[in-house]
C-alpha cells in the first residue's frame, strides 16, 4: 500500500507562514549578535569570563521567566496576540541600549537583555506551535524544520553584524593595555566602545517596530479552539505524565546548552589559538568570529538537508544519528590542539542543525491544545543556554588542566549534552 503524502504547507497558510517565519530569523539575529558580546563586555569592563557570561544568564533567563506567562497569555488570547507582545518587548529591550550606553554600567545592559528575551520567549512560545498548527500533524515536524531553517539566516546576519560593526570597530587595545590606562582614559575608551556596541541593537529595535506594525495589519488564521479556559496545574500534570514530552524538555535543555557553548566559546577557543601564533587579541577575535560565521553557514545548509532527509528517515532516528555525529566532532575538539580543533568545532554545527525543531516537534506531537503549555515548557528549557556557559567559562578560567588547555577540556560539558540527545533520539 502506497504511503500517503502530506503537504508541508497549504496555499491558504502561505502569507501567514512567511510572516511568522520571518520572526524566526529575527530571534536568530538577537541570539547570535549576542553570543560574541560575552567576550566584548569582558574586555570593555575588564571582567573575567564568568562575569562576562552573565550576558547569557540575563539573555536566557528572560526565556525561562516568561515562557509560562506567555503560554497563559496565548491560551487566553491568540497566537497572533502573543507574537505582537513578543515583538513589542523585543523592540523595548533593544531600544533600552540607548540609556544603558549613556549610563555606562554593566547592569543596565543585563536588564535590557532580559527584557529583550522576555519578548523572544513570547515569540518562540507563540510562533513554534503556530507553525505546527498550519497544516496536518503528520507533516508538522517537517514544516517546523522548514520554518526553523530561516532562523540561522538571522543568526549568520547577527554574527556578521557583530564581527563587522562591533568587534572590528572596538578600540584595538587588549585587556592588559586597558588595565594600564588612567581612570579618565579608561572611561573614555569604555564609553566609545559601548556606543559602538549599542548601535546595531538600536537599529534592530526600529526594524522590529516596523515588523510589529506589519503583522498587526495582516489578517492571520485562528488555529485555536473557541474556549480559553486556563487549567494550568491539571494541564501541566497531564503533559508531564507523557514520557516523550517530559524527556523532550530535558533533551532541549541539554541541546540549547550545547549550542550556546559551541557558538559562544568558539571565539575563546580561536582567540587563544591564534594569539599563540603571534596575532594580537582583537585580530584573533575577529578571525575566530569568521570561523563562527562559517559554522553557521554549515548549520544553515545542514538544516535544509535534514528537512529533506525527513521524507525518508524517521525524525527520532535522524536526531540520534546527528547527536552521535556531534559527540564525535566534540571529542575531536577536546583531543585536538591547534587548527584541527577549530575545524572539529566548526563541523559540530552541521550535526546541531536539526536538533531544536526536531526535539520540539517530537515532544509536542499529539498534544492538541495542550501544545500551548507544552511549548512553554520547551521554551523554558532554553535555560540550558543560561546555566551551562558559566560552567564552561569556569573551566576555561583555570588556564590549564592536566597539562591541556582548559578551553579544550571545557568541551566535555557539550559532549555530555550530545549523549543525552542521543538517548532521546
Amino acid at each position: 500500500m502506497e504511503k500517503k503524502k502530506f503537504k508541508i504547507l497549504e496555499r491558504k497558510y502561505l502569507v501567514p507562514f512567511i510572516l511568522i517565519t520571518s520572526c524566526f530569523a529575527f530571534w536568530g539575529f538577537a541570539n547570535d549578535i549576542t553570543n560574541p558580546m560575552v567576550k566584548a563586555f569582558s574586555k570593555i569592563f575588564l571582567m573575567n569570563t564568568v562575569q562576562g557570561s552573565l550576558v547569557q544568564v540575563a539573555f536566557y533567563g528572560g526565556y525561562f521567566a516568561m515562557a509560562f506567562p506567555a503560554a497563559i497569555f496565548i491560551r487566553r488570547f491568540t497566537y497572533k496576540a502573543g507574537i505582537l507582545v513578543g515583538l513589542g518587548l523585543y523592540a523595548t529591550g533593544a531600544l533600552l541600549f540607548i540609556p544603558a550606553s549613556a549610563i555606562g554600567l554593566y547592569a543596565p545592559f543585563l536588564i535590557a537583555y532580559f527584557i529583550l528575551t522576555c519578548g523572544l520567549s513570547f515569540l518562540e512560545t507563540s510562533a513554534n506551535p503556530y507553525i505546527l498548527s498550519m497544516g496536518s500533524e503528520e507533516s508538522s515536524t517537517q514544516r517546523l524544520n522548514l520554518a526553523q531553517s530561516f532562523n540561522p539566516i538571522g543568526s549568520i546576519t547577527g554574527m556578521f553584524v557583530a564581527k563587522t560593526f562591533i568587534q572590528a570597530r572596538l578600540d584595538p587595545m587588549d585587556t592588559a593595555q586597558r588595565s594600564l590606562l588612567s581612570p579618565a582614559e579608561f572611561e573614555a575608551v569604555k564609553m566609545s566602545d559601548l556606543n559602538i556596541l549599542s548601535s546595531p541593537y538600536i537599529v534592530i529595535g526600529l526594524v522590529i517596530i516596523m515588523m510589529f506594525i506589519l503583522i498587526a495589519a495582516v489578517r492571520m488564521p485562528r488555529n485555536e479552539d473557541s474556549t480559553h479556559t486556563i487549567d494550568f496545574i491539571p494541564t501541566l500534570k497531564r503533559i508531564f505524565s507523557i514520557p516523550r514530552y517530559r524527556e523532550g524538555v530535558v533533551a532541549q535543555f541539554f541541546y540549547v546548552g550545547a549550542q550556546i557553548m559551541c557558538w559562544t566559546f568558539i571565539v575563546h577557543y580561536g582567540t587563544r589559538f591564534f594569539m599563540s601564533q603571534g596575532m594580537g587579541e582583537q585580530e584573533a577575535e575577529v578571525l575566530s568570529q569568521q570561523y563562527n560565521i562559517v559554522a553557521m553557514a554549515i548549520f544553515i545548509v545542514s538544516r535544509f538537508v535534514s528537512t529533506f532527509l525527513m521524507r525518508y528517515v524517521r525524525p527520532g532516528r535522524l536526531l540520534m544519528f546527528f547527536a552521535i555525529g556531534g559527540f564525535v566532532s566534540i571529542s575531536g575538539v577536546i583531543l585536538s590542539q591547534g587548527i584541527m580543533g577549530m575545524y572539529f568545532l566548526v563541523a559540530t554545527s552541521a550535526f546541531m542543525s536539526l536538533m531544536f525543531p526536531t526535539i520540539y516537534g517530537i515532544a509536542l506531537r499529539g498534544l492538541g491544545e495542550d501544545a500551548k503549555f507544552g511549548a512553554a515548557g520547551l521554551i523554558m528549557a532554553i535555560l540550558g543556554g543560561s546555566v551551562m556557559p558559566p560552567l564552561q567559562g569556569a573551566i576555561i578560567k583555570q588556564g590549564t588542566i592536566m597539562s591541556m588547555p582548559a578551553e579544550n577540556i571545557s568541551f566535555i560539558i557539550p559532549l555530555i549534552c550530545f549523549v543525552v540527545i542521543t538517548f532521546y533520539g
